[in-house]
């Protein structure tokens, strides 16, 4: 037989089991805040841009349609090349780098937007001075590089990666980092807490028995608790004292 859950029940179950959800939630997000502010390394990032034409001395109203389609198209070649060892070893060497090619090709990114010639090398580092050298030793070697490889002798450099003076880390973001952590609480907070009480097969109320069991319940004998016998005691107590007294008083009014 298919068991449903209603509102009311999940509701109860988020009610017992609230405190555990509070405190997986602020867990997570006091850990996720100690992580990112004090354990995770901020990397910085600087950019560069760069145009490529596949052809120099023309001016630019004598592009026609098939020109600009060409270069656009060309432009995910470019950024293969870019990527390529025979970009990133002189790149290497000319800025003096104790790294591979396969660590440099992991902090590059080249991007550019669509039906656009302007290619963007973007460098993460821990350090925003060496990810603008980066940045912008690349692009040199490429423009070096790319006459002898393909039918291109023009590439021109729009904008130098620069430092800045006050740089914001683009990662970790901290904030967003906590937001996360606290979904991700709530939600495994909740999550145990349903299973917790899936796993739980004791029989707690009537309608338990009923359904278990398949019987009727005849009565209930409700709990009595050590503090509710001590104060039954100390009410009969006061009582017979206070039927003392009042005797007392009638035989003294006789």
């Amino acid at each position: 037989m298919e068991e449903t859950i209603s509102l009311k029940e999940i509701a109860e179950v988020l009610k017992k089991r609230w405190l555990m959800i509070v405190s997986l939630s602020l867990g997570a997000l006091i850990a996720s805040a100690i992580i990112s502010y004090f354990m995770l390394t901020p990397t910085y990032e600087a950019t560069t841009q760069f145009i490529v034409n596949s052809q120099q001395g023309q001016e630019q109203n004598e592009y026609d349609v098939n020109d600009i389609r060409t270069n656009v198209e060309l432009i995910n070649t470019y950024n293969v090349i870019i990527k390529s060892d025979r970009i990133l070893a002189p790149a290497i060497e000319e800025a003096d780098l104790d790294m591979t090619t396969a660590q440099l090709e992991s902090q590059l990114s080249v991007s550019s937007q669509e039906n656009s010639q302007v290619v963007n090398v973007t460098v993460t580092d821990e350090s925003q001075q060496v990810a603008a050298t980066i940045a912008n030793t690349v692009v040199e070697v490429f423009q070096q590089e790319v006459p002898d490889l393909m039918n291109v002798d023009n590439v021109s450099v729009l904008s130098e990666a620069l430092v800045k003076e006050n740089p914001s880390p683009v990662s970790p973001n901290p904030p967003l980092n906590m937001a996360i952590a606290l979904i991700i609480g709530l939600m495994v907070g909740v999550g145990i807490a349903f299973l917790l009480e899936y796993l739980d097969q004791t029989l707690k109320t009537e309608e338990d028995i009923e359904a278990h069991l398949g019987v009727s319940v005849l009565g209930v004998i409700s709990t009595i608790e050590e503090s509710d016998i001590q104060h039954r005691v100390g009410n009969v107590s006061r009582n017979q004292q206070r039927g003392v007294a009042h005797v007392e008083k009638t035989k003294k009014t006789i």
